[in-house]
């Protein structure tokens, strides 16, 4: 989730405090203008700014810093505190233990990456819930809607339950209902058709779909970048159909964070999943206090651990940490591995935004390491026969013509790759033998500056 700008001023307000002994009435009110302009600037609807800086006005007067505590650190907290009490407290889960199978219903604008999410969803309910899920669409009015829920259907290997543009979407939602109970599938998304803008015909539509089936849950899937309109959205829909929570999408382009600010003070409804890349398994549940975390940059260690806990291949690594303590050399093969599961992750900058202190350093990191880098450095890799990324230094000046054609780069992005991965293997061969916790002294304070991986 990239809330670049508002965690700058945010951070940028806490820095002013450093240094002076207590929060008085006088930096108080100074600091929860900035705040305040800081809020409406990431377009948090003006209501939702106001109740924000009054909480926290009333719990910061007078409140005394204790120990080690500086100013700053205790305005910190409580714009942690309120900042989670704001987006809902805690993680809202999807009611699972109703009897399958449980339908759910996906609404929202057309744009809003509807049809996709109903994908990412189904694939996180198959692999982290171990349920048996079919997808089925309603859009009648978009053929491609259809096909393109099929296609990722297939894609994440769930079952797909047919439609077309010829039938009524009650009828198609009703069947599907049927055939699920019949097959015991565990849950059904129903994906539905979405429009431009909010109107009566389309809430005419829904309303009847949803009481024709009347789903155990129902999820507004809205573009997190509209900012505060994706709450006022949520809310018209809200007013038509019951919601039982939101999805956000396009978190990971999302700089302000109006819409994660507002939707829950506006609608009364949790944030329950949010979209945080086009990957089919960029979808995490909602954590308010993990999102805090990370607008304050203060990282998400927690998720960062779920992910590689749920993505890489524990065997491998074994493996891996086994040959290089052996002394044995850290290859362009095992590299290869490693660029597979970052991509699994989400890639490179998924996992650096949920390391404290990546928004300050993302602008120095950007250039070094990035997701576009990463792909190149992958292509001139496979475009290496096996021996060659076993002894990437033996390469002669011909190979590296043809490795640059095979990857659709030039000479010289082969040679950083070369050049790069040597110094990189070089400083894991000091990791065998207990020479791993003197090379962490020796980095001390080199990070960023230098770039020790190749990519």
């Amino acid at each position: 989730m990239n809330f670049g700008h508002l965690s700058e001023r945010l951070n940028k307000v806490v820095k002013n405090l450093t240094g002076q002994g207590r929060l008085t009435e006088s930096n108080i009110k100074e600091t929860m203008r900035d705040i305040r302009v800081a809020l409406l600037e990431a377009d948090v609807a003006l209501p939702v700014a106001k109740a924000f800086i009054e909480n926290i006005e009333s719990k910061a007067l007078g409140t005394e810093v204790m120990g080690s505590l500086t100013p700053g650190q205790a305005l910190i907290k409580l714009v942690h505190d309120e900042l989670v009490h704001t987006m809902g407290d805690f993680n809202a889960s999807l009611n699972l233990k109703a009897q399958p199978p449980v339908a759910i219903m996906m609404a929202g604008l057309q744009g809003s990456g509807k049809t996709t999410t109903t994908a990412k969803l189904a694939s996180w309910l198959k692999k982290t819930q171990n349920k048996l899920v079919m997808v089925v669409s309603t859009d009648i009015y978009r053929p491609a809607a259809i096909d393109q829920l099929k296609v990722l259907a297939e894609t994440i290997d769930v079952k797909w339950f047919p439609s077309n543009p010829s039938e009524d979407p009650i009828t198609i939602a009703q069947n599907a209902m049927a055939f699920a109970k019949n097959n015991l599938i565990d849950v059904v998304l129903i994906d539905t058709a979405g429009r431009l803008h909010i109107d009566e015909d389309m809430m005419s539509e829904i309303k009847r779909l949803h009481a024709a089936i009347n789903p155990v849950e129902t999820l507004f899937v809205v573009d997190s970048m509209t900012g505060q309109d994706a709450a006022v959205t949520a809310k018209a829909f809200d007013d038509a159909l019951a919601l039982t929570g939101v999805i956000l999408t396009k978190t990971d382009g999302d700089a302000r964070g109006g819409a994660a600010l507002s939707i829950r003070h506006i609608t009364g409804k949790p944030i329950k999943f949010m979209g945080i890349g086009e990957k089919i398994d960029a979808l995490e549940p909602f954590y308010p206090d993990r999102v805090a975390s990370r607008i304050l940059d203060m990282g998400d260690i927690v998720s960062l651990a779920e992910l590689v806990e749920r993505h890489v291949n524990e065997e491998k690594t074994k493996k891996l940490a086994k040959k290089i303590k052996k002394g044995l050399s850290f290859d362009l093969e095992d590299f290869l591995e490693q660029i597979e599961e970052l991509n699994k992750m989400g890639g490179l900058q998924a996992i650096l935004a949920k390391l404290p202190g990546s928004n300050q350093m993302m602008g120095q990191l950007q250039n070094q390491f990035n997701d576009k880098k990463l792909s190149q450095t992958k292509a001139i890799i496979c475009s290496m026969t096996l021996k060659e990324r076993r002894f990437p230094d033996h390469i002669r000046h011909s190979q590296k013509n043809r490795i640059a054609k095979g990857s659709g780069t030039d000479v010289p992005a082969v040679n950083r790759v070369i050049n790069d991965f040597l110094k990189m293997q070089k400083m894991m061969s000091k990791m065998k033998g207990g020479g791993m916790a003197k090379m962490m002294r020796n980095m001390q304070g080199k990070f960023p500056g230098g770039n020790p991986f190749p990519f």
